[in-house]
């Protein structure tokens, strides 16, 4: 088995690509961790307050859901690549509420991507994310650019000039 991290750049975020996310188990004490720092709103903190809310139990704050998703693309392919970063998010769905308990998968796939027109080493990928739970249904959608170096600019630049 390869221990090796995947060193992804540019050049692999081809159009069509999907990446395997997850799986992550969502504990209660994380949930109540995350919101008494971020999102103390009771349904948040309180498993009896939760299940008498319309979320129907302990539910992660959105942000923290949003929050796993980034540490689900950290495991899968950002740590070990040459990511710059993104310079914003595009959309942000919270389609089912994320319980205590639940184990969340996913996938993240690329639709589009392009070279920077000012920084001839830098490449902007579109990246569609979905987050599913144990059951299969959707429970987050997020869709925004990255920014990832090119392994080989100085290729990239002579395939552009053909």
């Amino acid at each position: 088995m390869d221990m090796k991290p995947h060193h992804y750049a540019y050049e692999d975020f081809t159009v069509g690509l999907e990446l395997p996310l997850g799986p992550k188990k969502v504990t209660a004490a994380e949930i109540i961790a995350f919101a008494s720092e971020f999102d103390p709103q009771p349904f948040h903190l309180d498993e009896a307050v939760g299940k008498a809310s319309i979320l129907g139990g302990l539910a992660a704050s959105g942000w923290h859901t949003v929050s796993m998703l980034m540490r689900m693309m950290c495991d899968a392919y950002i740590t070990g690549s040459t990511s710059q970063g993104a310079p914003g998010v595009d959309f942000v769905k919270w389609k089912k509420p994320v319980l205590a308990g639940d184990t969340l998968t996913g996938r993240s796939k690329v639709l589009d991507r392009r070279l920077s027109r000012s920084k001839p080493n830098l490449g902007f990928i579109t990246v569609h994310h979905e987050l599913f739970n144990q059951n299969g249904e959707s429970v987050c959608e997020v869709q925004h650019s990255a920014m990832f170096l090119l392994r080989d600019p100085q290729r990239q630049a002579e395939e552009a000039a053909r």
